[in-house]
């Protein structure tokens, strides 16, 4: 399986996973959803675990380069990105293949914080931490980390009752959170 094919086969895995879950999602199933075989699978992953994080790494990079274009592509104001991260958000969640974040979901499936699978779905976590604090930091907010910490608690939970309760009823309330505490920790 040449490179570019690999590649397709993580994608089509992505997808699957993304719609179905990590444990629901057999290698049978999977073999069916991607049409590649499961010898040509193992080929590649020695394990459907290799695979999920091979999914993992490929969902952070689309999901961080989508995140951080869309925010900075609104102003160039760091506090105007941050509020930005919230309009971005909500046009996720009117998409119609949107079914909540696939590191929630990983890391609730896979529960064990050793787990490396665990382990990716919190490295993912950190590193929107650390573009939140740096655009933070940017806008002369006194604790960049602390006030990083809370606004991902504000887009995590959206992101979960979005999913839960449907958008119409969460873009609202998260970007009226979102704005109290950027106000809060930056004053104009």
């Amino acid at each position: 399986m040449s490179a570019s094919k690999r590649d397709e086969l993580v994608q089509k895995a992505l997808d699957s996973f993304y719609r179905g879950g990590f444990h629901a999602i057999g290698m049978d199933r999977l073999a069916k959803e991607t049409g590649v075989s499961k010898t040509a699978i193992y080929k590649h992953f020695r394990s459907k675990e290799d695979l999920i994080l091979a999914t993992l790494r490929l969902r952070d990079e689309q999901f961080r380069n989508w995140l951080y274009r869309r925010t900075e592509a609104a102003t160039p104001d760091p506090r105007g990105r941050l509020l930005a991260i919230f309009d971005a958000l909500a046009d996720w969640f009117e998409e119609p293949g949107f079914k909540s974040c696939m590191f929630i979901k990983a890391s609730s499936e896979y529960q064990n914080r050793d787990h490396p699978i665990h382990a990716m779905s919190a490295e993912h976590k950190k590193l929107l931490t650390r573009y939140f604090s740096g655009l933070a930091e940017a806008a002369g907010a006194p604790d960049p980390q602390g006030f990083a910490r809370r606004l991902l608690l504000v887009k995590e939970g959206a992101i979960v009752m979005a999913h839960l309760a449907g958008p119409q009823l969460v873009v609202g309330d998260m970007k009226d959170a979102a704005r109290a505490l950027i106000d809060e920790a930056l004053p104009q």
